[in-house]
């Protein structure tokens, strides 16, 4: 039977202030991770930040913590190198993925990415769910297909966040939120709720502050 998608509703007042707390605690950067043998201990449960270049990643990550430079944003797509570790204090990892597609550098640097990439994801134990970032301006397109293969190929939870919202109406947000579900239909490791967000707007923040916040 096939899965049926959903938008994230509400967190009730427990979870939106569990995930209140955990954000406006000590958000800290860790490192940047070029290769596997750097990443720090596996000590915790980890959240991973997927989205290709420019979908807002970053401004999503500040709106998330508060904080308007912990990412830096980048106008050259493709300007994240690394594997970039947050702490949510003591809890919690929030890890920032390479932006993937037409990224601006040698093919040999983009394969190589790649390929860390595919070795996080698929060896990453303490990795709880992965967050595909979508922009709402343009829905699932090819480039993003094939992270969700990659994600359903290493049997990794993986939840689509529409960002940018704010920059479309009302009925092009109904026909993009459709369209992303019908994407989402051929996936096996998508996790069934939509979280529909603006980084500017603060539209769905609350909401996935708490999904991160009472993972287990």
């Amino acid at each position: 039977m096939a899965m049926t998608f959903t938008l994230a509703p509400e967190p009730e007042d427990a979870a939106r202030e569990t995930g209140r707390l955990l954000f406006a605690g000590p958000v800290t950067f860790v490192k940047g991770v070029v290769a596997m043998s750097g990443l720090p201990p596996a000590d915790r449960l980890e959240v991973c930040f997927a989205g290709r270049s420019n979908v807002g990643k970053s401004s999503l990550i500040n709106a998330l913590t508060g904080r308007k430079t912990l990412a830096r944003a980048s106008n050259t797509p493709g300007r994240t190198q690394e594997i970039n570790y947050f702490a949510l204090g003591e809890e919690r990892y929030l890890v920032d993925l390479p932006g993937y597609g037409f990224a601006e550098a040698p093919v040999a640097i983009v394969a190589k990415w790649q390929a860390l990439l595919k070795q996080y994801l698929s060896g990453r134990a303490t990795l709880r769910r992965a967050f595909v970032l979508i922009d709402a301006r343009h829905g699932v397109k090819a480039v993003d297909e094939e992270i969700l293969t990659l994600l359903d190929r290493s049997a990794v939870t993986f939840q689509v966040v529409l960002t940018k919202v704010d920059k479309i109406n009302r009925s092009e947000r109904a026909a993009v939120i459709e369209q992303v579900k019908g994407a989402l239909v051929k996936h096996p490791a998508a996790y069934p709720e939509i979280v529909v967000t603006s980084s500017e707007k603060g539209e769905g923040i609350e909401t996935l502050r708490a999904l991160i916040a009472t993972l287990e």
